[in-house]
């Protein structure tokens, strides 16, 4: 039995796809852990076990690993988290406790790139997902931490902007090359581990697309595939605050995502080296042709 969390995420999601096509004929059986069961589509309720609740909750987890040999683990976003130790270790030790409670092998989780970086332990949302990892793993479960760069997804949150007036923002310098990765990516390296489960002890698996990319190549692959002019704007880390508040995002996440971003801006996400084992399949043009020229033109 695998267990998923955020069946209805980008990557949760994904996820569970790929999973209803594979695990059934690999005799797996597939439980979801989902607040409501209503946003799955009823063919895909029908074919998995569902548990209603948080996957924060202790009850729920309990549930959910009875049985369980591989959980695949996201926490959920929390924009007013009263800290990012709760939004994510906080958020896990229930879990932590379930999975030993019932003796789970495997857990394949989200996580970030930045472990070995001079700057990994300032670096917000990041150091809070690497310290979810240690406590994971500190359970004596075989864990894998999928560990990410920036999401290409994340510019969907930018999507009316780059409609409506050709211009996407971010706070790196314009013309800096670092990995960008696509989610359905990470969720088919998800989707290999908890299939295979052969591996043991505890580790982390990048999944780094398959080529760095500065804001200004991403403008111009936007602009080629859309056929129209996209632009970036750098913004400064304060304005990226003031926007955040201003969204009604709590000071605690906020400063999170502003402490990443400077991180990042410092190497956060360039440790680790690209190789044919790290380099993930979506180039960031494929992504746009199928993903954002659909959500923009829609």
């Amino acid at each position: 039995m695998i267990v998923i969390t955020t069946p209805t995420g980008h990557i949760g999601g994904r996820l569970l796809d790929i999973l209803l096509n594979e695990a059934p004929g690999r005799g797996e059986g597939l439980r979801v852990i989902v607040r409501d069961p209503g946003r799955l589509p009823a063919e895909v309720r029908a074919r998995v076990d569902v548990v209603t609740g948080s996957h924060g909750d202790a009850e729920v987890v309990d549930r959910a690993f009875t049985g369980a040999d591989a959980v695949f683990w996201a926490v959920p976003p929390a924009p007013r988290t009263p800290s990012l130790d709760a939004a994510y270790s906080g958020f896990t030790r229930a879990a932590a406790h379930a999975l030993t409670a019932h003796g789970v092998g495997h857990v394949v989780g989200v996580s970030a790139l930045g472990r070995n970086t001079p700057v990994a332990d300032r670096a917000g949302h990041v150091t809070a997902s690497l310290a979810m990892d240690d406590l994971i793993a500190g359970t004596g479960v075989a864990y894998r931490a999928l560990v990410n760069p920036t999401f290409m997804d994340n510019l969907l949150w930018q999507q009316a902007s780059i409609r409506d007036d050709g211009v996407f923002t971010g706070t790196l310098a314009a013309d800096r090359q670092v990995p960008i990765a696509a989610t359905r990516d990470i969720a088919a390296a998800a989707a290999a581990l908890l299939l295979d489960r052969s591996w043991t002890g505890t580790g982390e698996v990048p999944v780094l697309g398959p080529e760095d990319l500065s804001a200004n190549d991403l403008a111009r692959v936007m602009s080629e595939v859309l056929g129209r002019p996209v632009r970036y704007e750098r913004q400064s880390l304060d304005d990226l605050r003031a926007g955040l508040t201003g969204q009604g995002f709590g000071a605690a996440h906020a400063q999170g995502l502003v402490d990443m971003m400077r991180a990042k801006e410092a190497g956060l996400d360039e440790g680790v080296r690209r190789t044919p084992g790290t380099a993930s399949p979506t180039t960031f043009r494929t992504w746009c042709e199928e993903v954002l020229k659909a959500v923009v033109e829609a």
